[in-house]
């Protein structure tokens, strides 16, 4: 039997919409291979009237689903479920006053719960599909108070444009909206429990590294492996399970996947991201409307954050690419042809996976900053997070911030991360750059704003002369409470 692990909040809203005594629409949404499918499953397991999911809209040849194939394919859907034997409808219209008439014959006055996957799929190239969702939930399934519809996607944008923010017909329309996120380094833990797979804090952040909080990549571990003959397996082996994950990613949920996979390949260069105009400039496009809408879908499928570095205005924007899965393909299985089978295995100790671990150690903290803050006992706290820099020049050495988390009650974090397997310790060296960064940070704030050194690390600070350097040290412990 299948366990759900955390969504705890998610599975309480579901279970409130479809206790509710009034007609719900329901729009679920966010990165492929969340999750969303299952929740939906599993919190109203036993309660789904109806339930299809759209083809995808590229097949193995690389021929596209067009309309009929859909139309077909959701008449089968009807036919499975118990509608009577009719005709392949020709139309979206047709095909959803079958789906009303089909409930309408089958309702015994209990909630009636439609469940549309995949969603954006179906909406293929002159369909007119919006037109006629739009006309089956404002003409019937609005007004009848026992019918709930849910509708899921990973194409994030399609959902926001065409459901939520939607400007014409079904404008305000979603009655309630859920961006199912990635799992916490907390619900990994959880999760990889329940599949009798014993790892310890220290490699599960490194597998948050590799995978991000996704569920359908942990769900390929072996609890017989460890860390490294999984990850092995999952990118190395010749059969490797997500050898081609990177580009479905895209082509599965983006129109123009070429352009948006430009952009991700792009933003994984630099560690701290790119403006706007750094992006078209590179790649060649236009400032334009579209290009703001794949921003955006980056943004709501979790693959990008936007951020304003600290102290500058927010025209100098800066979009840097977030998923870990993505920015762990780009550097270690992306271009590097055939690589051995145990590739991971044996360059875990390297040199150059020591310091990636670094970089991405300070990824996942990010992906974090509300258990960070939760530590520093500021949740409460009105503040914002952001890299910070100042470039160097021929009389003085450049100084970058990686996490700065500027509070409202006048104190900034000034946040160092260090991955170790060890308590980390300050030496000399290291103290002297500790504090030419908080000089050259307190330049650039007012006087009456203090600054608090912030460690953030593995197994804490090995005490020394240099140990009260930080006011605050934060563990692996602290980014795995709720």
């Amino acid at each position: 039997m299948a366990i759900i692990v955390g969504r705890e909040q998610e599975i309480r809203e579901l279970h409130d919409l479809y206790n509710s005594d009034r007609a719900q629409l329901v729009a679920v949404y966010g990165r492929r291979r969340v999750g969303k499918t299952f929740l939906i499953d599993e919190a109203l397991k036993g309660k789904i009237t109806f339930r299809h999911a759209g083809l995808s809209p590229v097949e193995q040849d690389g021929k596209r689903n067009l309309m009929p194939d859909q139309l077909k394919h959701f008449y089968h859907s009807l036919l499975l479920q118990g509608m009577r034997k009719s005709h392949i409808p020709e139309s979206w219209l047709d095909a959803f006053f079958m789906l009303s008439q089909h409930l309408q014959n089958t309702d015994n006055g209990s909630r009636q719960v439609v469940f549309l996957d995949e969603l954006p799929w179906m909406d293929t190239p002159r369909s007119g599909f919006i037109t006629a969702f739009e006309g089956f939930w404002n003409n019937w399934a609005c007004h009848r108070d026992n019918v709930m519809v849910v509708v899921c996607g990973s194409a994030s944008s399609w959902i926001l444009d065409k459901l939520i923010n939607n400007h014409g017909g079904l404008y305000d329309r979603v009655t309630h909206e859920m961006h199912l996120h990635p799992f916490t380094l907390r619900e990994c833990e959880q999760f990889l429990k329940t599949r009798h797979i014993r790892m310890t804090r220290y490699d599960i952040v490194q597998s948050y590294m590799m995978l991000g909080g996704i569920p359908y990549y942990l769900n390929y571990f072996q609890p017989e492996n460890s860390l490294a003959q999984n990850v092995d397996r999952l990118f190395f082996n010749q059969q490797a399970k997500l050898h081609n994950e990177y580009d479905r990613l895209f082509t599965s949920v983006f129109t123009d996947a070429e352009t948006m996979r430009r952009i991700v390949d792009f933003l994984g260069t630099r560690h701290k991201g790119f403006t706007r105009a750094e992006i078209l400039a590179h790649l060649g496009l236009e400032d334009s409307g579209s290009f703001s809408d794949k921003l955006k879908a980056l943004e709501s499928s979790d693959f990008v954050m936007s951020y304003v570095p600290f102290g500058e205005s927010k025209r100098n924007k800066h979009y840097k690419l977030i998923d870990p899965f993505c920015l762990f393909f780009q550097r270690y299985v992306r271009d590097h042809g055939q690589m051995e089978s145990d590739f991971w295995t044996n360059h875990q100790c390297s040199q150059s996976v020591i310091s990636w671990r670094g970089v991405a150690f300070e990824e996942v903290c990010l992906i974090h900053i509300d258990a960070i803050k939760q530590a520093l006992g500021i949740a409460g706290v009105g503040s914002e997070q952001s890299a910070w820099s100042v470039p160097g020049d021929e009389e003085r050495e450049g100084v970058q911030i990686d996490l700065i988390i500027a509070r409202k009650d006048n104190v900034v974090n000034m946040c160092e991360m260090k991955f170790y397997g060890e308590e980390f310790e300050v030496d000399k060296s290291y103290h002297n750059r500790l504090m030419r960064r908080q000089n050259v940070l307190l330049s650039a704030v007012n006087r009456k704003t203090a600054i608090h050194s912030t460690l953030i690390t593995t197994y804490g600070l090995k005490y020394n002369e240099y140990s009260g350097d930080f006011v605050k040290v934060i563990t692996l412990d602290d980014l795995f409470k709720e």
